[in-house]
């Protein structure tokens, strides 16, 4: 069976497309922060930076004496004292680096997002609508900054790590903020505009909302799992430790706290969504082949297909491996890509802005 599909006039110009490109360049560099961010973490390099100067702290130590101040600074916190107590100047210029890449690509992001936005609003590149969605973009950018920073000051008191609550909060925001960047960007290059209707394209539609809430649903279990450092135990797979469901899945109480804080049911849940996501993906996918789709849907569902096969291969090998650093941010990087082809493929079934919807047939 084919889907009706209904031309509707573009209504796209050059300078919309300007806008747009900018848009993907800003994207994809929320895309490497999303890496850096991962490597970060992962190398425990996350609190060598003990204080937050927007401004001033774009520039790192430039001196011995500014150096031996910093690492002062660090061998005040939990982290130091228990896990890395000994470190000498030079360990610790080395995670000193990918906290200060992290926090510098941030600013990197800030200053693309609002210097090339001011010069196209006084061009009258940017015009009605548009305007306040766009507007948006740096003050979502400069709020990810300031819940940087709330995330890493939960590490520098009591903690010996930062609190996967708000490590969870700052992923998934910066994740917003690229999916909502991407989507406004699709709705710019639109080149077909395109009124897909009729029952099977509304189930269809469902389907790729339903996939978009997995997907998502399972970054955030990937997040509390790389918060509590989940994925350093339970090292087979399909089972955990050769049970099905891990001992002490629900040994907290009360029993929410299990989902958030207990090892065995974070990773367990992570395992599940991630599965679930895949098998959902794999049925819509199948579904789909057999209708008559236009081009520019087409793409992104192969796309969606070809990334959860990679992202299931790089999260077992992850595990299995006991997440060694390229891999563990590779996976990290899939997510991210995974949830791009997801939104593309929901974009591809949805009105065009400006549209009407025609007459049924």
């Amino acid at each position: 069976m084919s889907i009706a599909v209904t031309a509707v006039p573009a209504r796209k110009t050059a300078t919309d497309r300007v806008v747009a490109y900018w848009l993907i360049a800003t994207a994809v560099m929320i895309l490497l922060m999303v890496v850096i961010g991962g490597v970060t973490r992962l190398t425990e390099s996350g609190l060598s930076i003990t204080e937050w100067k927007p401004v001033s702290g774009a520039l790192p130590p430039l001196s011995h004496a500014s150096w031996a101040d910093a690492f002062q600074k660090y061998q005040q916190i939990p982290e130091y004292r228990e896990i890395h107590r000994g470190m000498t100047l030079e360990e610790f210029k080395g995670i000193f680096f990918w906290e200060y890449l992290h926090r510098l690509w941030g600013r990197l992001i800030g200053l693309v997002a609002l210097v090339p936005l001011v010069v196209f609003l006084i061009q009258g590149r940017i015009k009605g609508a548009d305007v306040p969605f766009l507007v948006a973009v740096p003050f979502l950018i400069a709020l990810q900054g300031a819940l940087g920073w709330y995330m890493v000051e939960s590490g520098l008191a009591v903690r010996t790590s930062v609190s996967q609550y708000r490590l969870t909060a700052h992923l998934m925001l910066a994740v917003a903020i690229y999916g909502y960047i991407v989507w406004i960007a699709a709705d710019i290059l639109r080149r077909e505009p395109l009124w897909l209707d009729g029952t099977r394209v509304r189930k269809f539609r469902r389907a790729a909302r339903g996939i978009l809430a997995l997907v998502t649903l399972t970054m955030v279990a990937g997040g509390f799992t790389a918060g509590l450092k989940a994925g350093l135990t339970y090292n087979t797979f399909p089972l955990m430790d050769g049970r099905i469901v891990p001992a002490g899945y629900l040994q907290m109480a009360p029993w929410w706290r299990n989902l958030f804080e207990n090892i065995a049911t974070v990773q367990f849940d992570h395992r599940v969504l991630a599965v679930t996501s895949f098998c959902a993906i794999l049925a819509f996918w199948l579904a789909a082949r057999g209708q008559c789709l236009p081009r520019s849907l087409r793409t992104p569902l192969n796309g969606l297909m070809l990334v959860a096969c990679l992202q299931v291969a790089l999260g077992i090998s992850t595990l299995l491996l006991v997440v060694p650093v390229p891999l563990a941010a590779a996976h990290q990087a899939g997510a991210v890509l995974l949830f791009t082809f997801a939104l593309l493929t929901l974009h591809g079934l949805r009105q065009p802005r400006g549209a009407r919807k025609p007459v049924a047939n």
